[in-house]
């Protein structure tokens, strides 16, 4: 049986028919789990991954070609020692993935690409387990994740690892980053909009290394800086300005209806329209669209981390509005080869 979220009721409000159901979309950024303590949606493995691609109850969803599955510390294997133990994470999404190649249930090639993660700060070290997790996925394996957001405010969540302050710029992860190249692996850097001066820094470091902002580089809405959007907005625009000169980074276009954006959507009666959504956000993916190029951007669910403030649907409808402007090859970039490309599906 699948499970719903424990917003399910509420998001039943809004539902709408996917704009544009044709067109092609690489989903980039997505978790599966379960056991998921504090989540809106406490198990999401296929077939709850399954029931939002396709929601039968508006008549199907969005044209999602592959999906790639990011970390999230999920099925660790307990028996393997500390450095290891995130290739039981590698499996369980490998066993995920073959189901999802049967056909069985629909087109969707979900986890056809497989970000993991490694603790890049035992240093050389991390070479094996790199090659352990590039064995693990059977094929599928294209990067690592090592969460860095870090804040001196309580209100503010540490990454759930418990990033050092200014993990990027760190000799010991470092030392472990620089295996990555060698390997085609890219790296996701998730932190606070504050942080990304440490983006910048490692990536001019290691420009032969592929990286990725996840989720425009964090924009903080919540504690101090609860209130202040239009501030943050301004502060943030130079950072990923001087970000957007190095080459090797990409950019993910998605993510920022978490609570730590302080938009609030979950404290509404109703949750939002595609258009509230594209109203509420547009500014961030024009500027970052603007810096990088269609060509080093990708839309991202950051599902169903962000299922706690809309629907999968309406998301993407979003994105489909505020690219109405958009040539047809710009669209595929961002919607599909952009990610395909740079995950090589």
């Amino acid at each position: 049986m699948t499970a719903h979220s424990d917003n399910h009721d509420w998001l039943k409000q809004v539902q709408e028919e996917a704009l544009e159901p044709e067109l092609p979309i690489c989903d980039p950024h997505h978790h599966l789990w379960d056991f998921r303590t504090g989540a809106t949606q406490p198990r999401y493995l296929l077939h709850e991954m399954v029931a939002d691609l396709a929601p039968p109850t508006v008549g199907g969803g969005h044209n999602i070609r592959s999906t790639v599955f990011i970390e999230c510390g999920a099925m660790f294997a307990k028996d393997k020692p500390y450095a290891f133990q995130p290739i039981g994470e590698t499996e369980f999404v490998k066993g995920i993935a073959a189901m999802s190649d049967s056909g069985m249930y629909g087109e969707t090639r979900i986890a056809a690409g497989i970000v993991g993660t490694v603790d890049l700060k035992i240093g050389d070290e991390s070479a094996d387990v790199l090659d352990a997790q590039i064995e693990a996925a059977g094929g599928r394996f294209r990067g690592i994740r090592l969460g860095a957001l870090w804040h001196k405010e309580d209100a503010i969540r540490n990454h759930r690892t418990n990033p050092p302050e200014h993990m990027l710029l760190r000799d010991d992860f470092r030392q472990g980053f620089k295996h990555l190249a060698s390997r085609q692996m890219t790296f996701e850097a998730w932190l606070c909009h504050e942080q990304i001066p440490d983006v910048t820094a490692l990536a001019r470091a290691f420009p032969d290394t592929t990286i990725i902002l996840d989720h425009f580089g964090g924009p903080l809405g919540i504690g101090s800086y609860a209130g202040r959007q239009d501030e943050v907005f301004e502060i943030w625009k130079p950072l990923v300005d001087e970000l957007a000169t190095c080459p090797n980074v990409m950019a993910k276009l998605g993510g920022l209806n978490m609570d730590v954006n302080g938009f609030g959507w979950d404290e509404q009666a109703k949750p939002p329209t595609g258009q509230a959504l594209a109203d509420a956000t547009r500014r961030y993916f024009d500027h970052m669209i603007e810096k990088f190029g269609v060509n080093r951007c990708m839309f991202e669910s950051n599902f169903p981390v962000d299922k706690l403030s809309c629907s999968y649907t309406n998301l993407w409808n979003s994105f489909k509005i505020m690219t109405k402007g958009y040539s047809s090859d710009e669209r595929a970039a961002l919607f599909h080869d952009s990610a395909a490309r740079v995950y090589r599906l």
